[in-house]
């Protein structure tokens, strides 16, 4: 991603991470970040449509660290989805490591966000108390499936409506999926699905609250 959208992406950000913003303010500016973001990745794919060696196809591997691993890279799973990245959860020994799929540009946009959005649930989680007599860990990880939901829902709309608003997005996207997804198959050709998970926690509604506001761009990461 260029310097001089990242710098106006981060002021944004900025602006609504400010105490003295409105609630109203602040998403407001977090959308807008939302929507460069988006709007980044389809002017990158329309340019790769006439010169592909400009933005190829590549991998890479991330490891996240317990605790919650596993609910930590199901929300990298979500941030990649909307980007037209591919993952593939690999074996874990106390950490999560995923094998990511997609475009250059959709993976520094991917990254960017993925490690953001785990600030931002570390910070959630702590201002969101455990109910009293509920088991910690399970409340925990209905927040983050609540917190993924949410982020999940967004970059869907951003994403479809950066798509829109360019004559022949739509078939390029298509098109540049088909491409990741061929790769993906071709490393892992007997690849087979998760089984989904069953949470017990009451912390799932709390945490698509806290996905509803949260900021959607880059900063330092921190332990959840």
């Amino acid at each position: 991603m260029s310097d001089a959208l990242l710098a106006r992406v981060r002021k944004l950000l900025a602006m609504a991470e400010d105490p003295a913003c409105t609630p109203g303010e602040a998403e407001a500016f977090t959308a807008k970040a939302a929507e460069l973001i988006a709007k980044y990745g389809v002017d990158q794919a329309m340019l790769a449509a006439e010169d592909p060696t400009a933005d190829p196809v590549g991998d890479r591997v991330v490891t996240v660290d317990p605790p919650y691993a596993r609910d930590k890279a199901g929300l990298l799973a979500a941030v990649a989805a909307p980007m037209r990245c591919r993952v593939v959860h690999l074996e874990r020994r106390g950490l999560a490591r995923s094998h990511l799929f997609g475009h250059t540009a959709d993976l520094e946009r991917v990254e960017l966000l993925f490690t953001s959005l785990l600030v931002q649930a570390a910070h959630g989680l702590a201002a969101s108390p455990v109910p009293e007599g509920e088991h910690a860990a399970a409340y925990r990880r209905s927040w983050m499936a609540g917190y993924t939901q949410a982020i999940s829902g967004r970059l869907w709309a951003a994403e479809r409506s950066a798509a829109a608003e360019t004559p022949g997005a739509e078939i390029v996207l298509v098109d540049r999926t088909d491409l990741v997804e061929r790769r993906r198959d071709e490393a892992y050709p007997q690849l087979a699905r998760m089984r989904p998970r069953r949470l017990r926690g009451s912390g799932i509604l709390r945490g698509f609250q806290a996905g509803q506001v949260a900021h959607l761009g880059g900063t330092e990461v921190t332990s959840i």
